[in-house]
């Protein structure tokens, strides 16, 4: 009797404590997002933030590529929006290719002069915005905003905008854990077993591999320092050099920043050194599912074999597939059981194949949750891997350019997918990566167990990304959590100075040893002369 008070007595103090313990709170914060890089299927993730922070009360000024009207935020939304959108990939296609689909074959260096082009002309095209120009010159910045809440996205020099309003800076990486963010947080990666941001490598180098990921690695960092920075700064000077206000290079303003929220998580990602600045959100995207269109509800319910479902994202349409490769993917589709949903820019294609529904726009996460969903064919973009991973569907990877191939090599080497070079694709190995992912079990069990991990974390994502947002606001930008290496210069940071003097050290020791030792040499040899003289 005596125990059964007990426990009853400790179950109501746990119960009361429940009650009374609150989660540090925020009050109503004034947060300025700047998300000016016109990249759709980033908003993905900037639209849920925005939304999930206007929820908890915070006011939200936005600087936006594209409107979130449409979500009805309500009065503590406000939108400033960057009109027209611009269309960079006609800046980019025309430097390199004739066909987006030709990106598949270029390199890291390729692929950094692409984010070259994206960078000045997208940041330019909003720094010349009417309403930006009214933001950068407001009369009375101090106090107006508590955070200033922006993607890194090659678009540096918003970050000024923290020392106009005097704010601190939380960032947000929509490609996942870059290679760039090892000088932005202050943190050597190991390039042994870090592969770069665009590379195909995994953690699992050769020598060879190794020796590249190093070159690719160092190589960005030495651009953005001595190439890339110093044109950043001249915009910065052209938009913001008139105000009465101190701005510090643009490598200067990324390393004041104080969090990053980085679009990924285990497993998807390979482990690797971290800093308690930089926050793994990835998943912030991914809603329960939806009730789907009664066409596409009906087309899947009736898959009795299952379905297959193929899209290429936001940013690489099919209609710009060369006809010979869109001819193979017809032909094996329409010879397969499996029923096939494409996203297909075009409302027809001639001689569609019965077992074939086209759509120019799909709800992509609510159809990868269709039990009767088999294989999801994808570029490999972040945001569909970790839909695909969400739920549970093994996936055929056709990556074309930068990060997409590092994900589907991350994708093949777990087990859960199979990757296919686009260039190299023929109509017998379209089949058979088809029908390894339908009929090995090894794929679907591997997914499986990838998806348990993935959804296995303390807090949501969503709240994860919230709690650390306020965390910078309570604690005025915790300067607590900034590393020191943020401080060196780029020959400290990496260590040159050390490898320089034990190298140089040694070098003159053994110089002066020899120099010694032939001294002695020649004395003795010349008193020996004398002598004999």
């Amino acid at each position: 009797m005596l125990a059964n008070r007990f426990t009853l007595l400790t179950v109501s103090s746990i119960l009361l404590l429940l009650c009374c313990y609150n989660p540090p709170q925020c009050d109503g914060a004034r947060i300025l997002a700047v998300y000016a890089f016109p990249g759709k299927s980033h908003y993905n993730m900037h639209s849920v933030l925005i939304k999930d922070l206007i929820q908890r009360g915070h006011q939200v000024t936005m600087v936006a590529a594209f409107t979130l009207k449409h979500l009805n935020l309500g009065q503590n939304y406000t939108e400033i929006l960057i009109e027209p959108v611009y269309d960079f990939w006609s800046d980019v296609i025309p430097s390199f290719a004739d066909n987006i689909f030709a990106f598949s074959n270029m390199g890291n260096l390729e692929y950094f002069k692409m984010m070259d082009i994206i960078a000045f002309g997208t940041t330019e095209h909003a720094l010349n915005q009417t309403k930006i120009q009214a933001l950068i010159n407001e009369p009375n910045p101090k106090g107006k905003y508590d955070l200033l809440l922006c993607e890194q996205f090659y678009q540096e020099p918003f970050l000024a905008l923290s020392r106009i309003y005097d704010v601190p800076v939380v960032t947000s990486g929509t490609l996942g854990f870059e290679t760039r963010m090892s000088q932005m947080m202050g943190l050597i990666m190991p390039w042994s077993f870090v592969p770069h941001t665009f590379s195909p490598y995994s953690d699992r180098m050769s020598f060879t591999e190794r020796l590249l990921n190093s070159f690719y690695s160092f190589t960005e960092d030495l651009i953005r320092e001595y190439d890339y920075f110093p044109r950043m700064d001249k915009l910065v000077q052209k938009y913001f050099g008139h105000l009465n206000v101190t701005i510090p290079s643009t490598s200067l303003l990324e390393r004041n920043i104080s969090m990053a929220l980085v679009n990924s998580y285990s497993p998807l990602s390979s482990p690797r050194p971290l800093l308690p600045g930089m926050v793994a959100v990835g998943g912030l995207h991914i809603h329960p599912p939806k009730k789907l269109p009664s066409e596409i509800q009906e087309f899947l319910d009736n898959a009795e074999e299952g379905a297959i479902f193929f899209s290429l994202g936001s940013n690489i349409k099919s209609t710009d597939m060369p006809y010979e490769k869109m001819r193979i993917f017809l032909d094996v589709f329409g010879a397969m059981k499996q029923r096939v949903i494409w996203k297909f820019e075009n409302d027809s294609i001639p001689d569609l194949p019965k077992n074939i529904l086209i759509r120019n726009w799909l709800p992509q996460s609510d159809i990868l949750a269709h039990p009767r969903l088999k294989v999801f064919i994808t570029h490999g973009g972040l945001f569909s891997t970790q839909e695909g991973v969400h739920y549970g569907v093994p996936m055929l990877g056709i990556p074309i350019y930068c990060d997409q191939h590092l994900n589907m090599r991350k994708a093949e080497m777990s087990g859960y997918a199979v990757k296919l070079h686009f260039p190299s694709i023929t109509r017998e190995t379209l089949k058979e990566a088809l029908e390894k992912l339908l009929y090995i079990p090894y794929y679907r069990e591997n997914v499986q167990r990838v998806s348990n991990i993935f959804r296995d974390r303390p807090m949501s994502a969503s709240e994860t990304a919230v709690y650390w947002i306020e965390y910078v606001i309570r604690h005025q930008g915790a300067p607590h959590i900034r590393s020191a290496g943020l401080d060196l210069n780029w020959f400290q940071f990496y260590l040159l100075d050390v490898i320089a003097f034990v190298t140089i050290v040694p070098i003159l020791l053994i110089a002066a040893v020899v120099f010694v030792v032939r001294r002695l040499i020649f004395s003795l040899w010349r008193g020996n002369k004398i002598k004999q003289n």
